[in-house]
């Protein structure tokens, strides 16, 4: 069983995604765009979906998923029942939901180890505590011609340069980011 606070935990754990309460709904998003809305009991959530193949998803499983209302029809969005979603095909849907707001360079981030997303988002909002307290002392940083060895000359770099983009191969060790590739 599926519930509103557990789709949050997925949600929120991927780039650049916050949420916001509109009109008594609370939604997940990403720049401006919802990716995931709950509704008003949290039962039930909507979410970002190919209009092309919704109406297989909701014929696959009638009890679980369905389509929005007549006025939602024209964006990409399906519905599902929560309790009736599984664990893993729920995060599997709010990944994917999200995938359709971010760019494409973001998209392998959340099949990256733990915990290259949430570094990734570190860097990006300029959180240098939170980056630092992810990546290990001895960390081997590639980024195409830029090669650096060690957590105070990455740190130096990462405040003085641009947000890198998100790397292809990632290591980690002790829970720390040890090898940063791309």
């Amino acid at each position: 069983m599926t519930t509103a606070d557990d789709v949050r935990r997925v949600g929120l754990a991927l780039p650049r995604a916050y949420e916001r309460e509109i009109r008594g709904h609370w939604k997940l998003k990403v720049r401006g765009l919802v990716f995931v809305a709950f509704s008003r009991d949290e039962q039930a959530m909507g979410f970002g979906f190919p209009r092309a193949e919704r109406d297989g998803l909701v014929a696959s499983d009638p009890e679980t998923f369905f389509l929005p209302g007549a006025s939602d029809l024209r964006y990409q969005w399906v519905c599902a029942h929560l309790p009736r979603l599984a664990t893993d095909e729920m995060r599997e849907l709010v990944t994917d939901a999200w995938r359709m707001c971010v760019p494409r360079m973001l998209h392998d981030l959340p099949e990256l180890p733990a915990p290259t997303a949430s570094l990734w988002a570190a860097i990006e909002a300029g959180a240098w505590d939170e980056v630092r307290a992810v990546l290990h002392p001895r960390v081997a940083w590639r980024d195409r011609e830029v090669v650096l060895d060690g957590l105070p000359e990455v740190m130096d770099h990462l405040r003085n340069h641009p947000t890198p983009k998100p790397p292809t191969v990632v290591e980690v060790r002790d829970g720390r980011v040890s090898r940063w590739t791309r």
